[in-house]
């Protein structure tokens, strides 16, 4: 594209600024410039501006009168569950697996920044015993789910794992993969696809230049997951291989129970085409957004929308009315995401107002030290409203989630807490199993092994835990020392 076509393209839409710079720019930098330019759609940029504005001067507190929890007919309680119940749903879901109906999407496009990491969040390594990643760990609960299946079933299935990446971690992340031989997985069972990226913008909708040649851009959030499975054939993907169920969730949740057989059954005998896995709040106060209907639809609402009285609204039974806390670990059936990529371009706009960093009139690359424009993404729950049968499953939170967001130097949702909770689970799996173990012991169990407290009672019944860190794995690698198990 010519510089006076690319003017003139620009202008229309109100973005020429962009190559105020170009006479000072190399061949390259100028062919870098026109690219980026080239692959927006500028009208449809401008309106996801314009929307976004738009939705951001309607957020406000929700009318009490608007609020209603989740009715009974659409939600159940794990603990609260028979036994009975919980095989009921479990065997539904290794049938599927079986069949090889059942996917997993991980949402693994973070670079853990905030960790001091700089790369993959899925190649974080919080300090276990076995020093495995997140990748590992959830690699090897896809395993041991497979073999469970079918041993349950007598059928082979396969699991496929969809790993939403990010620009900057797709090829990092499928290189970690092939290095660790994919963590004895099939390498054509896992398929890598790229979230996508929004320009940042000033508050007068301008779009900002991070260099003279290079725009300034953001990743569009979890919820850019359904253009992204539109764009990049992901959907396609789902049909030729089968796949009828995928269980959504973020990398960074150390206790995920990756394609969940309970989860998986419960939806399927519900007919459900989205769902999603809560925790009990802890306290009215706490800050997560909980689902919940908003005048009949289903909804996550922040912490911040919901009034004084909702948050701390009591049922009979003392349990918090609005309790439902959102985890970011959700179902959908395939054939809903495939109605849901149709419109994604009519989902709710989420507008932050961030300190960008942007070249100024004279050329001057600045970094600003109050927010300059905003940024715009896109959140994976504000589907929820268009479900025609919506489920919540209640789970337990020291079992099921613990999330690492943060450095260790905020002692919460970082990486010693999630190494903490994961070891206090699996004592908890060794003491139901008939082994004795101290609170301060490190006792690691591998997914290869039990994915939920199975299969050990053979190994730890009647033994004693004192020796710490120790990597339970199998029978083979474990020797009793007096009494204790001692092998590292």
């Amino acid at each position: 594209m010519s510089f006076d076509t690319l003017k003139k393209h620009l202008t229309v839409h109100g973005q020429e600024h962009l190559i105020k710079f170009w006479p000072e720019l190399s061949e390259n930098e100028r062919e870098q410039l026109s690219e980026e330019i080239n692959k927006l759609d500028l009208a449809e940029v401008n309106q996801i501006f314009r929307r976004s504005v738009e939705a951001s001067k309607v957020i406000q507190q929700k009318a009490d009168d608007d609020l209603k929890p989740i009715p009974d007919s659409h939600y159940e309680s794990v603990p609260a569950m028979t036994r009975e119940k919980v095989d009921e749903y479990e065997k539904i879901g290794f049938e599927e697996i079986s069949d090889g109906k059942v996917g997993v999407l991980v949402l693994a496009g973070g670079q853990a920044t905030r960790l001091g990491f700089g790369h993959p969040k899925g190649m974080y390594n919080v300090g276990l015993p076995s020093q495995k990643t997140l990748f590992q760990i959830q690699a090897e609960r896809i395993l041991r789910l497979q073999q469970m299946a079918a041993e349950k079933t007598g059928k082979h299935g396969k699991i496929t794992w969809y790993i939403m990446a990010s620009e900057h971690t797709k090829v990092p992340t499928a290189e970690f993969f092939k290095k660790h031989d994919h963590f004895g997985l099939n390498e054509e069972d896992i398929v890598y696809f790229e979230q996508g990226r929004l320009p940042c913008f000033d508050f007068d909708g301008k779009i900002f230049l991070d260099e003279k040649y290079h725009l300034s851009s953001a990743p569009d959030g979890n919820g850019g997951l359904y253009r992204a499975l539109k764009t990049q054939g992901v959907l396609e993907d789902f049909t030729k291989r089968g796949v009828e169920h995928l269980h959504a969730h973020s990398v960074d949740n150390i206790l995920i129970k990756v394609a969940d057989p309970v989860l998986i059954g419960y939806c399927k005998s519900k007919n459900a085409d989205c769902a999603a896995k809560v925790v009990q709040k802890s306290s009215p106060s706490e800050a997560v957004g909980v689902v919940c209907r908003v005048n009949g639809h289903y909804k996550v609402v922040e912490y911040s929308e919901l009034t004084e009285e909702a948050s701390e609204r009591r049922n009979p039974d003392g349990r918090l009315t609005f309790s439902a806390g959102n985890i970011c670990n959700h179902y959908f059936s395939a054939a809903f995401l495939r109605k849901i990529c149709g419109y994604e371009s009519k989902l709710k706009l989420h507008l932050a107002n961030k300190k960008i960093p942007y070249v100024d009139d004279s050329g001057v690359r600045q970094k600003p030290t109050e927010p300059n424009g905003i940024k715009i993404e896109k959140f994976i729950f504000d589907v929820f409203e268009y479900a025609e049968n919506f489920v919540c499953l209640e789970v337990a939170r020291d079992v099921e989630f613990s999330a690492i967001k943060n450095a260790d130097a905020v002692k919460k949702d970082c990486p010693s807490t999630a190494k903490e909770d994961l070891l206090r689970l699996h004592r908890k799996y060794i003491r139901e199993a008939g082994g004795s173990i101290g609170d301060d012991v490190e006792v690691e169990i591998s997914p290869l092994l039990s994915y939920g407290g199975e299969n050990i009672k053979d190994l730890v019944e009647n033994r004693v835990f004192t020796n710490s860190p120790f990597h339970l794995k199998s029978s083979i690698e474990l020797p009793v020392q007096n009494g204790v198990n001692g092998k590292h």
